[in-house]
């Protein structure tokens, strides 16, 4: 399909986005993320060597994003007052203490502790995007937020593997990816401090320097800001649907087509891959030809579709499935792990019988992978860019901010609403959900989210922004 042609879509002078610039901060984001998707994969195991249940698990799962809540607004206002450079650094030295906190873990409270530790820290994305924000023009932001992207997709493409590679050589030591982790916190720490200039010239600090910090008060009255308060709540529910597809997708190839870990890191490769190329190439062309504004609404239909597909996924298990296999996998004792306590054992979980394999219903969840990446890969960084674009410049960051509290607040929401519907009322319902879900979210901006400034005036003119 073409998108756009080269007469019409070609940057020059300004349009061009300065990569020497967001280079710095590319690197530094994705190897910070490789730091997190490393642990991602052992977390829910990790924790089950402590003797924790299913509940405890999942309040596990709850902390870091709940930590990220309350940190991201707060990191973005004191970069508006302090500058990128230095917030950057504290937030990365907390994420390091609490990499090595849980490699030393000897008790569950230390695992909380952790993902606290760690997940306040984590808030510095709004910071990172703050300096994405320096770096551009309104004619690039869009451009350099989704490389912002193609990082986190790089990261949660790499990061699992280099778990399993370091797993591998450690005879399942669940506390080598911890270090290794840390390792990668430690990198991402020099590479800020010697790598990455200031983007915040000190005359344009201190401007947000009255207002409040973040807190719920402070997320309504955002809620309520007449040229971004669609965008934040927008932000909020796409994630609740687009996150528990990223938390429960696993679950539902398991019960669905019998896919094991092995099968579902698959389709997480194949995912991040997708997003990869929508955020690091294709986003840039799209939003110079459409706009971020019609971007979103293009991002939210298509995620709606791919939603829906995926809760359509024939019931079918793949052609190597076997119940017996896949069931003695799951009920492992884990013997060789330290500590590790059975983490599947008493768990109900629905597998399919072994009648009538085949390839259909693999090659259904590809097929609805795409457009379902691709939606998700468009609607962050068009979102956050719009929303640079109709603020003032000294609110940029508390802004950015305050959109990455309404996505880490969804990021909690997500898997417990989640797995409650598909507890409730199976797998089917929860993604038919999310596609209902974003098709009224898709409703919805076509009636409020209507053109703005970015739109009438010209890039590096003044305007009135209320």
């Amino acid at each position: 399909m073409t998108i756009s042609n080269p007469t019409t879509l070609s940057p020059t002078g300004e349009d061009r986005l300065d990569f020497k610039k967001v280079l710095p901060v590319f690197v530094i984001i994705l190897i910070d993320l490789l730091g997190l998707t490393v642990i991602i994969p052992l977390m829910p195991l990790y924790a089950a060597a402590f003797g924790a249940s299913a509940f405890t698990v999942g309040l596990l799962g709850a902390a870091y994003p709940v930590m990220q809540f309350v940190g991201a607004p707060l990191l973005g206002r004191l970069s508006d007052r302090y500058g990128r450079k230095p917030i950057l650094i504290i937030s990365q030295i907390g994420t390091f203490g609490g990499f090595l906190v849980l490699g030393f873990a000897s008790t569950l409270w230390m695992l909380f502790l952790a993902r606290l530790v760690d997940g306040i820290s984590g808030a510095n994305i709004s910071t990172a995007q703050a300096v994405i924000s320096d770096s551009t023009s309104e004619k690039n932001r869009t451009q350099g937020l989704g490389l912002m992207g193609a990082a986190f997709g790089l990261g949660f493409t790499i990061g699992p593997i280099i778990a399993f590679v370091s797993l591998a050589l450690s005879g399942n030591d669940y506390r080598v990816p911890a270090f290794v982790a840390a390792g990668f916190s430690l990198a991402s720490i020099l590479l800020t401090w010697f790598w990455l200039d200031e983007t915040l010239p000190a005359e344009q600090r201190g401007e947000s320097r009255d207002r409040p910090s973040m807190s719920l008060t402070a997320m309504y009255r955002a809620l309520g800001h007449p040229a971004v308060g669609i965008l934040l709540l927008l932000m909020f529910a796409q994630q609740i649907a687009f996150g528990g597809l990223e938390q429960l997708l696993s679950l539902f190839t398991l019960t669905r087509l019998g896919l094991n870990a092995s099968g579902n890191a698959i389709i997480f490769v194949f995912i991040g891959l997708i997003v990869v190329a929508v955020q690091g190439g294709f986003i840039g062309p799209w939003s110079r030809r459409l706009g971020d504004r019609r971007l979103i609404y293009l991002g939210l239909l298509v995620l709606a579709f791919g939603l829906v597909l995926t809760a359509l996924t024939p019931r079918q298990p793949v052609p190597w499935y076997s119940r017996e296999a896949l069931t003695a996998e799951l009920q492992a004792s884990g013997d060789s792990r330290i500590h590790e306590n059975a983490t599947t054992r008493g768990l109900a979980i629905e597998l399919p019988e072994d009648q009538n394999p085949g390839w259909l219903g693999l090659g259904w969840i590809l097929a609805a992978m795409i457009p379902a990446a691709v939606g998700g890969g468009i609607l962050h960084p068009s979102i956050n860019s719009l929303i640079t674009k109709r603020v003032r410049k000294g609110e940029v960051g508390g802004m950015l901010g305050m959109s990455a509290a309404f996505l880490s607040g969804a990021n909690a929401i997500a898997p417990l609403l989640g797995g409650a519907i598909f507890q409730a009322l199976g797998s089917t319902a929860l993604f038919l959900f999310g596609g209902l879900l974003i098709a009224a979210l898709w409703l919805l901006a076509l009636r409020r989210l209507k053109p703005g400034v970015e739109e009438t005036v010209p890039a590096g003119q003044p305007r009135s922004i209320h």
